[in-house]
């Protein structure tokens, strides 16, 4: 059995609250072995820096501009991932049209399409929602096209012998079986956009939580600089909470399996009756066998004689 809902709660707590005090007491011993931890802020300055920023006035505007960029790029990351990768993975021709651009540029990191953005886009801030956008494009393309290929052909088949066409296996086969990978690539691509969008304000950015954690770096305000990671790290898991939450509210048709701590399963029972009848069927098997073999020996005598 699983533990309890609040006794989870209590240890992911506990763990937390653990991690923090190791912090805080590294930092204020000024511990300096392999790792020196005098150069850090305790957790004490961190949280100070953190009352002090949330008074302010350009933390909500950094955060709204951060969310506003990452919501912008990854909503188009996703239709256009979603669209592109059940295009090129059921069609041949788009495959081989497609295919060899979007392989070459893929391996190409996004941030460093930084000079790219600021030659094509106008404003600094077209230019980072189309780097948020491609970091996110081709988890979202390589998911979805493994995903629709990965499909059983059985279930296009039945809806195409009932008479529908191919929208309608669009609709009821293709994007409804795909569901689970897409929303992989989704929780994956949001992660990347978080890192890129951030790394993107901090080089070509004017406001945004990435540009404001650099503005603390180059001024040694480094409890400025945790609370830029700390928010970054906040919103990223609220992000990625929210895009497995819809997921799994989408894909709630799909069976669920139940984690066993320790690998554990539960023995099912032998069916003793069945067993039992078993060995009757085969007692009941075995006796007209041995009839049968004695009647032939009596007619092979008899013969004989």
């Amino acid at each position: 059995m699983s533990r309890r809902p609040l006794v989870r709660y209590a240890l992911r707590t506990a763990s937390l609250a653990a991690f923090l005090g190791l912090w805080q007491l590294l930092t204020s011993l000024n511990v300096d072995l392999w790792l020196r931890f005098s150069q850090f802020p305790t957790v004490t300055d961190v949280a100070r820096a953190f009352a002090d920023r949330l008074s302010g006035s350009d933390y909500w505007t950094d955060l709204t501009d951060s969310l506003t960029r990452i919501l912008t790029g990854f909503s188009l990351a996703a239709v256009l991932g979603v669209a592109t990768g059940v295009l090129v993975a059921r069609s041949r021709l788009a495959e081989d049209l497609l295919g060899p651009v979007l392989e070459v540029i893929r391996p190409i990191p996004a941030i460093a399409l930084v000079p790219v953005a600021i030659l094509l886009f106008p404003s600094n801030e077209q230019g980072i929602v189309f780097i948020t956008c491609t970091a996110a494009f081709f988890p979202v393309l390589v998911s979805t096209r493994h995903a629709v290929r990965a499909l059983t052909p059985v279930w296009e088949e039945a809806v195409r012998t009932m008479g529908g066409g191919r929208l309608r296996i669009l609709g009821s086969v293709v994007l409804p079986g795909a569901l689970p990978g897409i929303f992989g690539g989704l929780s994956v691509g949001i992660g990347v956009s978080w890192i890129c969008v951030i790394s993107a304000e901090m080089i070509s950015g004017q406001y945004g939580v990435g540009y404001r954690t650099w503005q603390d770096y180059t001024v040694v305000n480094y409890p400025g600089v945790f609370v830029g990671m700390v928010t970054i790290g906040v919103l990223g898991w609220v992000t990625s909470t929210a895009v497995e939450l819809l997921g799994g509210r989408l894909t709630h048709w799909l069976p669920r399996t139940s984690y066993v701590p320790g690998g554990r399963s539960t023995r099912v029972p032998r069916p003793v009756a069945v067993s039992v009848r078993a060995d009757n069927d085969s007692e009941h098997q075995a006796q007209p066998e041995q009839q049968g073999h004695k009647d032939a020996e009596e007619a092979r005598d008899e013969h004989l004689v």
